[in-house]
């Protein structure tokens, strides 16, 4: 059943991973952040609401999605979530207000989490399970690519366009032609027609399995990094080395281009290295980088640092999402959707951040992060190898 589309696997497999490029997108919410807190003069406690308003919807609409994708298909759930990222991309263009601003982000985050719940498991349908873990983190590699480009263009349309909003234009565009490739070369599967009522409960029993539970807290943690780092290194380069946001917005992307070479580098050791031995040593290795970013100076040190804690954290995503799904394939529909829940972890890390830093001070909301790296360093050791 797994590999029933085994017979055109490269055509299959494009529209698949230009859907990871558009999963990308949501990552352009820290440098846009950025740009709406100087715009409007926001605090960091209010300009926090806007990463929220994407990452909330991880945790209202997953399961509701792990549902519909059941009684419509994988393939036509994704296109519904490209519809909404599409819809979110006109905001900005036409209605440029903070709560313009949050609206979109909230649409953006519904798109992407409708879009993260019914891609993955589209992946398990079409490659072999032994596979799984290495497709899964090529898929990550290419998001990571695009999550890379997004503060390059943001700066090139805010320089060169005069208009950092024109961004969204260049996103809506790439939207509609995910969409036409996805009919075009995806050919539908067979699906049900009726979801029972006690889905709901079937789902979230998953969850008395302490295996799952980790994993999901992994999910959250590891996303609320991704997004405390994302908002937070381009303050971090401003404030320690004077830079302006334009030239900050780099540190974003050195942050993401090294996410997109561990990434990379992952999709080809994870075939032969044990994934959970290499979970435990990449989290090792991100503590470490991050201490250099708290008590580096020098633009070189802090690029230094950056760049190895974007390595390190590349493939944390990717190694326990899949654990999780090979953990039960009978459920992965089911996983799929807890994982993604785990994803709100930008909505509840990132505004923790914002208030210790609105209250103490810029270093001390810093430290939200290092504790949730320890976190899953701690809990990397509690999953069996």
């Amino acid at each position: 059943m797994q590999n029933n589309q085994e017979n055109k696997p490269n055509l299959v497999l494009i529209p698949i991973f230009l859907n990871f490029f558009i999963m990308g997108f949501v990552d352009i919410v820290g440098i846009a952040t950025n740009y709406v807190k100087k715009d409007f003069a926001l605090s960091d406690s209010t300009a926090s609401l806007i990463p929220m308003m994407v990452f909330v919807w991880f945790a209202i609409c997953a399961v509701p999605t792990g549902l519909l994708m059941d009684k419509i298909g994988r393939k036509h759930t994704v296109s519904i979530s490209l519809l909404v990222t599409a819809a979110a991309m006109t905001i900005p263009l036409v209605n440029y207000s903070y709560v313009g601003i949050l609206c979109a982000f909230a649409l953006l985050g519904i798109g992407n989490t409708i879009l993260q719940v019914s891609l993955n498991p589209l992946v398990a349908f079409v490659v072999r399970k032994e596979k799984l873990t290495s497709t899964l983190t090529m898929g990550q590699f290419i998001k990571a690519i695009s999550s890379f480009l997004g503060p390059i263009i943001v700066g090139l349309a805010a320089v060169q366009l005069g208009n950092w909003r024109l961004t969204f234009l260049f996103y809506g565009l790439a939207t509609v032609l995910a969409i036409t490739v996805l009919f075009v070369l995806h050919p539908n599967e067979s699906v049900g027609t009726k979801v029972d009522a006690s889905s709901f409960r079937k789902i979230f029993a998953l969850l008395r399995d302490k295996y799952l539970i980790r994993c999901v807290v992994v999910i959250l943690l590891i996303v609320g990094i991704d997004v405390g780092l994302n908002t937070s290194i381009p303050q971090l380069l401003m404030d320690r080395v004077g830079v302006s946001l334009e030239e900050a917005a780099l540190g974003t992307s050195l942050y993401f281009a090294t996410r997109t070479i561990g990434t990379f580098l992952g999709a080809i050791l994870l075939v032969k290295l044990s994934a959970v031995k290499f979970l435990r040593g990449t989290m090792v290795l991100a503590m470490l980088a991050f201490f250099g970013m708290l008590f580096s100076t020098s633009l070189w040190a802090l690029s230094l640092s950056i760049a190895v804690v974007g390595l390190a954290c590349a493939n944390v995503f990717s190694i326990v999402f899949s654990l999780a799904m090979q953990h039960d394939m009978k459920h992965a529909n089911e996983i799929s959707a807890l994982m993604i829940m785990g994803v709100s972890g930008g909505a509840l890390v990132l505004p923790l951040q914002g208030l210790i830093t609105d209250i103490t001070s810029f270093t001390a909301g810093l430290m939200v992060v290092l504790a949730s790296m320890m976190i899953i360093g701690y809990i990397s050791y509690k999953i069996k190898c």
